[in-house]
């Protein structure tokens, strides 16, 4: 007779579908609802929230700290974005034509990703950043006869930190990269040479049309890591909010566990669950469009 085995599978399933429901359904359900409702602490009972429609995400949408947030995180997905995937992309392409030392450049490129982002942050700041003359890129500035830029002020602030972060990024996505070019078959680019094509050519009608997959993960995966920012911002503006330095998410954790001076509010858990699922809804919209526009290849031409 063919054992049952539905009750041992009931066992081992139980404990991961329990441990799901908890921590990832039931905070996700709540604070969706939380989002159409007037709630002021994220730990008040439910009994307490007064349901008020779409208010809160018209709310957010009037206020100006947050319409600043959303254009920084734009112009962080966009520039930011481009910079990385190029530098991961050419990265990952010399690192897989048979250079010597493959393991050891591909170790200290992905490093910075192995540092908190704390102790990254701090980094760049006090060191790299510095407008001292000690500072890294002011000394690389000297080089070449410029002065020292004051990397922290009001005007260079943003792009300080894009630069800092996106230091650290390049390694991650660099090894997507990489394992898509390494699925490629070698046939493509023997034929290719028999027929005369150029490295250029090679680049962009097999490496480049072949990692379509790849290059969709990476957007995704940066879309997720741009709209979960918020270490970096608290890191250069630790005190207080900053026009320059603000995200999403730096604005919906002051609403939720308390404003700073910046911000002039109250504490709104309402608000702050819209931010949330606004920028759920962002990711969704990215994970969608990405797997409609670039379809997957397998490595097949």
């Amino acid at each position: 007779m063919r054992r049952n085995t539905t009750p041992m599978l009931v066992m081992f399933l139980t404990p991961a579908v329990l441990l799901y429901l908890i921590v990832f359904l039931y905070p996700t359900i709540r604070t969706f609802i939380m989002s159409f409702c007037k709630v002021e602490g994220v730990t008040d009972p439910v009994s307490t929230w007064q349901f008020s429609g779409l208010t809160n995400y018209v709310k957010s949408f009037n206020n100006n700290m947050f319409q600043t947030a959303m254009l920084n995180l734009g112009r962080l997905w966009l520039v930011g974005g481009i910079a990385v995937m190029a530098l991961a992309l050419i990265f990952a392409v010399a690192l897989t034509n048979g250079m010597q030392g493959k393991k050891f450049f591909r170790s200290v490129i992905y490093l910075p990703n192995l540092v908190s982002a704390v102790a990254m942050g701090t980094m760049w700041l006090y060191y790299a950043l510095s407008k001292e003359s000690y500072g890294l890129l002011n000394t690389i500035i000297g080089w070449f006869g410029g002065g020292n830029v004051m990397w922290t002020d009001p005007h260079h602030k943003f792009w300080s930190m894009l630069i800092a972060y996106c230091f650290g990024m390049v390694g991650y996505h660099m090894l997507i990269f990489m394992s898509g070019i390494e699925r490629i078959s070698a046939d493509y680019y023997e034929a290719a040479s028999i027929e005369g094509a150029n490295v250029f050519k090679k680049f962009w009608y097999i490496t480049f049309s072949l990692l379509r997959g790849s290059i969709r993960t990476n957007l995704v995966m940066w879309t997720v890591s741009s709209v979960g920012f918020f270490i970096w911002g608290q890191v250069f503006d630790p005190v207080n909010l900053s026009e320059q330095t603000v995200m999403p998410l730096n604005y919906m954790y002051e609403l939720v566990f308390g404003a700073s001076n910046a911000v002039q509010a109250a504490r709104d858990s309402g608000v702050g669950a819209a931010i949330g699922v606004m920028m759920a809804v962002i990711v969704v919209a990215v994970f969608s469009l990405t797997t409609l526009i670039i379809k997957n290849d397998d490595a097949e031409l």
